[in-house]
């Protein structure tokens, strides 16, 4: 004979739980760029945790983000690599996975949030994610003085590029380039998505 427990949980314990999935309400975009919280994005007046990163999205995001640093110093264009900075989007504040800022945008000193979308920004599919959340993220960059986007996804091994007028998809035999950014920058796609 087998015995089968059955668990319900309490009514504070549910109540608990749905507190934890519901996102923060803040008073303004403005106040958050001031004072933002970590590993935060400020969407729809709502603070949302960027979560679901997995050890593929992490790779990627490293791999990417030293491809591109160490373009940037070899060719002398300058400018600066980051990882989850705040930045400023017509709509939101978000932190895009791996961006890059020109020297001629680049603020001097310490910043904690980025006036608009970087020139170049990258954002990287993690299994909770959506394409089309993505895609719609990425077209809120480009409309908001973004470049150029590119959007890797870690466990088909594909990479799209955007430069503000069509998406070019690049799979894993291939060599991916930027269009507008950081000019002469490729990398195989396979190597950024190891």
């Amino acid at each position: 004979m087998t015995a089968t427990l059955i668990l319900t949980p309490t009514p504070e314990q549910v109540q608990d739980s749905s507190e934890q999935i519901q996102p923060e309400k803040v008073t303004s975009l403005e106040d958050f760029l001031v004072k933002p919280a970590d590993r935060m994005e400020w969407v729809d007046g709502n603070l949302v945790e960027k979560t679901g990163m997995t050890f593929k999205h992490g790779l990627a995001q490293v791999n990417l983000a030293t491809s591109w640093k160490n373009y940037k110093n070899s060719s002398g264009q300058g400018g600066e690599v980051i990882t989850e900075v705040l930045c400023r989007t017509a709509k939101q504040g978000r932190r895009p996975d791996v961006a890059y800022i020109t020297p001629e945008l680049l603020p001097p000193g310490n910043f904690t949030a980025f006036s608009q979308s970087f020139p170049l920004i990258a954002e990287i599919a993690s299994p909770e994610d959506s394409a089309e959340e993505l895609f719609a993220k990425a077209q809120e960059y480009l409309e908001s003085g973004c470049l150029e986007v590119w959007l890797l996804f870690p466990e088909a091994r594909l990479v799209f590029v955007n430069a503000g007028k069509n998406w070019l998809l690049f799979n894993a035999d291939e060599v991916v380039n930027t269009q507008t950014v950081l000019a002469g920058f490729s990398v195989a796609v396979s190597e950024l998505l190891a």
